[in-house]
């Protein structure tokens, strides 16, 4: 058997986030009140589910989805607001979606990713004068 890749849907919480996921018939769930924790937990529980197998996962090998509200909660340092304008949605609404308060359709939803993974791909081009 290959080892399978792993992918995480991470989802904000009223006392924290929660994380699950299945992977070959294996279903993986956790949860801690702080993001890094919940990682710990998460690579202890694929590292457990897949030790009959012999793999074993680093952090590096996981790749996390989230879902909007625990992704801004998580990133703090985006302004949503600055974000909004970027990418021509209305600030308001921006939040609502943040705030689980509304769902985004896969169009919005798309529209924030795009906006978000500009400014990273901006940022990872980033040089500063020495």
């Amino acid at each position: 058997m290959k080892k399978p890749n792993i992918k995480i849907e991470v989802t904000k919480e009223d006392t924290g986030y929660s994380a699950n996921a299945l992977i070959k018939d294996n279903f993986i769930a956790t949860e801690a009140e702080a993001f890094e924790a919940l990682k710990t937990n998460v690579l202890e529980a694929l590292n457990l589910a897949f030790e009959d197998k012999g793999f074993t996962y680093t952090i590096n090998e996981i790749k996390f989805e989230y879902d909007l509200e625990s992704f801004f909660d998580f990133y703090k340092v985006i302004n949503a607001k600055a974000l909004s304008e970027r990418i021509g949605m209305n600030q308001s609404l921006l939040a609502q979606y943040i705030k689980g308060i509304k769902k985004p359709s896969a169009s919005q939803t798309k529209r924030i990713l795009q906006g978000v993974q500009q400014i990273g791909r901006e940022l990872s081009e980033v040089h500063f004068l020495l």
